[in-house]
């Protein structure tokens, strides 16, 4: 299997469907956080900023436009979760309703694999707390 890089010149942003589908995962990954009191706590304070947020910065590493670099700075992504308590159980809510918004826009199994492979790696890396 190729890495998400190798699309002919095309990105991996563009292979999957662009903003369309990034506004999709995005908006059906926060469908389950509202709907998972323990992880809604962690957004509840600004829950559409999140799902701005979030969704830019997929866009942008997956290839698409830098929108989020351009309005946010440098992702830093460690350094932002520190404020939260991302614990061990935390970070599997977070990829349980991750892995299902994956499985609900559909991608083709090469790129599934390459989005899933990601959610997993972020995810462990993001863990700052013990439960």
């Amino acid at each position: 299997m190729g890495s998400p890089d190798e699309y002919e010149g095309q990105s991996y942003y563009d292979k999957v469907g662009g903003a369309e589908t990034f506004a999709k995962l995005i908006n059906t990954f926060f469908q389950g956080v509202r709907s998972d009191p323990e992880l809604y706590a962690m957004y509840s304070h600004d829950i559409e900023g999140a799902e701005v947020r979030l969704r830019l910065f997929f866009e942008q590493y997956w290839g698409g436009p830098l929108t989020y670099s351009q309005t946010r700075g440098a992702p830093r992504l460690k350094m932002r979760h520190m404020p939260y308590k991302v614990t061990p159980r935390m970070r599997d809510r977070w990829v349980h309703h991750m892995h299902h918004a994956i499985t609900e826009i559909g991608l083709a199994p090469e790129e599934e694999f390459w989005m899933r492979d990601y959610i997993e790696r972020a995810a462990d890396f993001l863990i700052n707390a013990d439960d």
